[in-house]
């Protein structure tokens, strides 16, 4: 959704602008081409992602290689105060999820990894053999709402007393014992998902990430978030409905609703059909845009 997210940044010529999850440099470069006089920001925590950015030679563009969870840190070292707008697509990028050694994806064997950041300490073989099975739990069916996620962390505790489970290929053997049959791959990608969340504190960095964009965006700048599941998009949601994640609307003294943000989509932009034809990804893909008041 290219264009739906162009058209809801409502691109200003001279305006400065945030790319806040870089991936592949499909949505940045998109956003330069309008820039005349402007300039944009990047981050991507991902070493991969400054090999794609290095065809893209604009004194009009900035790679910040961090996570956005420090997306008013890093604006304030290069002098930005406000910006025009924030533009996020969640998830992870294809090059994450086609490198069998990342381990993100259930199509290709190799170690369970799923690290954003290749520095972090904590993986995906960190989480599955050294957390406790009541943390697994939790996980498994906050994060990947699976469906029996109480019996498959028991049987993950079990199994790593044995041997370390440290490759997709150990992971899907447990697997495959509790997923409906037919429905093997919805079961891996709903557990990859939940264990993934876990090692990026994916949920976390974007509840830091929304609450930054409202101090740095200017007065009628543009917040244009893609999610990809119903967690990410329940707090986009909420954040511009009510101007925090969670709890009640806020109210001043006079009874007036504080909410810095005005929503521009009533209910979230959805792919055509035409378009998970071409990609499939985008078959769960949510857009929502919001205004900052």
């Amino acid at each position: 959704m290219l264009q739906e997210c162009l058209e809801g940044l409502a691109i200003k010529p001279d305006g400065v602008y945030v790319d806040v999850t870089f991936g592949g440099g499909g949505h940045s470069k998109a956003i330069l081409q309008q820039l005349d006089g402007g300039h944009l920001y990047a981050f991507d925590q991902d070493e991969q992602a400054r090999t794609n950015a290095e065809d893209i030679d604009k004194r009009s563009f900035t790679l910040i290689a961090s996570n956005f969870r420090y997306l008013k840190r890093y604006l304030k070292m290069h002098g930005i105060s406000k910006v025009d707008g924030i533009l996020a697509d969640l998830g992870v990028s294809s090059h994450q999820i086609d490198d069998p050694a990342r381990g993100f994806s259930t199509r290709f064997d190799g170690d369970l990894d799923m690290r954003m950041d290749l520095s972090a300490a904590v993986n995906a073989q960190t989480v599955i053999n050294t957390y406790s099975e009541k943390d697994l739990h939790r996980i498994l069916g906050m994060y990947g709402e699976v469906r029996n996620a109480k019996t498959l962390a028991s049987a993950i505790a079990s199994e790593r007393i044995n041997q370390p489970i440290n490759t997709v290929a150990d992971f899907k053997l447990i697997l495959n014992r509790y997923a409906k049959r037919g429905k093997e791959f919805k079961y891996y990608a709903q557990v990859f998902q939940a264990i993934r969340i876990e090692v990026n504190e994916e949920m976390k960095a974007l509840e830091e990430m929304l609450e930054q964009s409202i101090e740095v965006l200017a007065e009628g700048g543009r917040l244009v978030v893609m999610s990809y599941h119903s967690l990410e998009d329940r707090m986009v949601k909420n954040f511009i409905n009510k101007g925090k994640i969670y709890g009640e609307v806020e109210k001043d003294f006079y009874g007036n609703v504080l909410k810095p943000l005005h929503s521009i989509t009533r209910k979230p932009v959805v792919a055509t059909e035409e378009e998970i034809k071409e990609n499939n990804r985008a078959r769960s893909a949510k857009l929502r845009i919001a205004e900052k008041q």
